[in-house]
C-alpha cells in the first residue's frame, strides 16, 4: 500500500494536527509527567536522504503500540548527520503521521549554549512537545557551568526540557545535586539517566521531587532501574517487541516482579543483540527485515551490521515470528 505523505508540510503549518496544539499552548497540553516506554526513533534514510515513506510508516506503527512518546533526531536518529532542514522535515512529516496525540520531544545537543538557546526560539513553533538535550560535550564545563548552561535554555523556552545524563558519550556527568537544582525549574521536567551506576541512579531516585522523571536510557538496565523506581525507559532495543517491554513496566506497576523478571529475561538477551553492534545499526536492520524500513541505510560515519550480526538478528527475527513491534 502507498504511504500517504503530506506534501510540502513544514512544522508551522502542523500545529493543529493531530495532537498538535497552538504553539504557545503545546507545552500546556504535555506537563504530564515524563512516564512509561518512549522510543529514540531511528532516523530513516534511502539513497542518501530522509526516507519520508519510512519515516511515516514507523510513526503509524508506533502510535498503535504501547509507548507514551517519541523522541526524534537523539542519537539513535543520527541527528548528528542531519541538517537543520531535514530536521524540520523530520518533524513535519512525523507530526503529521500521528494517528494518536504522541508527543514528540526534539533531540538538541551542542557545546555553545548560546546557539542552543537559538535553536531552542527557532524551534519554538514546531510541533513538538518538549526537548531532549545532554551535557555540552567534549568541552567538560564544571557543575556550576553545567548548571548555568541549563537554566539559560530552561529561560529560552517554556517546553518542557528532559535533561540528558550520558558521561560517556558527553566527557562530564550531571552530579546529583547539580540534578537537583535544575530539578526545581518548573519546565526540567525529569532526566533521561545513562550514567551506568546503579547507586547513584539510586541515590537520584531516593531525593528527586515528586513530579521530576527519571527515565533510564540504558536498555539492559531497564528491569533494575524500573525495581529502583524509575518512571521508565527510553529504550531504543523497544523498536522489537515493543508490547513485551512494555509489559515489563505493567507487571512492575501492578505489584507482580516476578512475572516481570520472567518477562524480562528474554527481552535482556534481546537488548544485549541489538547492542552488539553500534547503534543504531542493529536496530535498522531488523525494522527493514520485518517491513518498516524500505532501507537500513545509515550516514557515515555509522556503517551497516557485519554479516556475522545480520545473520543472528535475521535467526532471532525467524524465531520470534517475524513480527512487527
Amino acid at each position: 500500500m502507498q504511504d500517504t505523505i503530506i506534501e510540502n508540510a513544514r512544522p508551522a503549518d502542523l500545529r493543529d494536527r493531530v495532537g498538535c496544539p497552538p504553539a504557545a499552548d503545546v507545552a500546556a497540553a504535555d506537563r504530564a509527567r515524563v512516564s512509561g516506554l518512549w522510543l529514540p526513533l531511528v532516523t530513516p534514510f534511502r539513497d542518501g536522504a530522509l526516507d519520508e515513506a519510512s519515516l511515516a510508516r514507523l510513526v503509524r506503527h508506533y502510535c498503535g503500540q504501547p509507548v507514551e512518546g517519541l523522541i526524534l533526531a537523539a542519537t539513535t536518529g543520527e541527528a548528528l548527520t542531519l541538517d537543520a532542514a531535514e530536521t524540520e522535515r523530520l518533524v513535519a512529516v512525523a507530526a503529521s503521521a500521528r494517528t494518536r496525540a504522541l508527543p514528540l520531544y526534539l533531540g538538541l545537543s551542542g557545546s555553545d549554549t548560546r546557539r542552543l538557546a537559538a535553536r531552542l526560539t527557532a524551534t519554538r513553533d514546531w510541533p513538538v512537545a518538549g526537548y531532549l538535550i545532554p551535557a555540552p560535550y567534549y568541552s567538560r564545563p564544571s557543575q556550576a557551568g553545567l548548571l548555568a548552561h541549563f537554566e539559560a535554555l530552561s529561560e529560552a523556552s517554556d517546553r518542557p526540557i528532559l535533561l540528558y545524563n550520558i558521561p560517556y558519550r558527553s566527557g562530564v556527568a550531571l552530579e546529583t545535586e547539580t540534578l537537583l537544582a535544575l530539578a526545581e525549574r518548573a519546565n526540567v521536567v525529569g532526566v533521561k539517566d545513562c550514567c551506568r551506576d546503579p547507586q547513584l541512579s539510586f541515590d537520584l531516585l531516593s531525593r528527586r521531587p515528586g513530579d521530576f522523571s527519571v527515565m533510564t536510557g540504558e536498555d539492559a538496565l531497564f528491569h533494575g532501574a524500573l525495581a529502583q523506581g524509575a518512571d521508565g525507559g527510553i529504550l531504543a532495543a523497544a523498536h522489537a517487541e515493543t508490547r513485551l517491554f512494555a509489559a515489563v513496566r505493567a507487571r512492575h506497576l501492578a505489584g507482580d516482579r516476578a512475572g516481570a523478571l520472567a518477562l524480562w529475561r528474554p527481552l535482556f538477551e534481546l537488548a544485549r543483540l541489538l547492542f552488539a553492534e553500534p547503534s543504531p545499526a542493529p536496530v535498522k536492520h531488523w525494522l527493514w527485515r520485518i517491513g518498516l524500513l524500505d532501507s537500513p541505510e545509515l550516514r557515515l560515519p555509522m556503517t551497516g551490521v557485519t554479516p556475522g550480526l545480520a545473520e543472528r538478528l535475521d535467526a532471532e527475527i525467524l524465531r520470534r515470528g517475524g513480527q512487527e513491534g
